[in-house]
C-alpha cells in the first residue's frame, strides 16, 4: 500500500507543478484553454498558485499526513470546479481534465488508505 501511495502522490505532485509552473511562465496551453473556458487571463496566476500550493502540500503530507490529504482534498476540489468551467461553456474535450482529477482523487484515496480516515 506505501508504494503505492509514495507513487501517486508523487506523480500527482509532478502533474500539478508543471501545470502551476506552466501558468506562471505564461506557456500557451493555459493561455488557450483559458480563452477556450473563458477565463480570464488574470486568474492564470492564482490558478497556477493554488495547483503549486495542492502539489507541495502533497509532498509535505509525507512528514505531516494532515496537510497531504488537505492537499488532495484541495485539488479535487479544484478539479471540481475546472469541471464546471468545462461544463458552462460546454466543452466536452476532458481527456486532460480527466487524468489531473484521477490522480487527485486517487491521492486522497491512498492518503486515507494508508494513514487511515481521521
Amino acid at each position: 500500500m506505501f508504494t503505492a501511495y509514495l507513487v501517486v502522490t508523487l506523480l500527482t505532485a509532478v502533474a500539478n507543478g508543471s501545470a502551476a509552473l506552466a501558468n506562471f511562465i505564461g506557456h500557451d496551453y493555459p493561455k488557450s484553454q483559458a480563452d477556450k473556458l473563458r477565463v480570464p487571463r488574470s486568474w492564470m496566476f492564482p490558478l497556477g498558485v493554488l495547483l503549486g500550493t495542492g502539489a507541495l502540500g502533497l509532498l509535505a503530507g509525507f512528514a505531516v499526513p494532515v496537510l497531504g490529504l488537505l492537499s488532495a482534498a484541495g485539488l479535487v476540489l479544484y478539479f471540481v470546479g475546472a469541471f464546471c468551467a468545462h461544463v458552462r461553456v460546454r466543452d466536452w474535450q476532458l481527456g486532460p481534465w480527466a487524468v489531473f482529477f484521477c490522480l487527485a482523487v486517487a491521492a486522497l484515496a491512498l492518503n486515507l488508505a494508508h494513514h487511515g480516515s481521521w
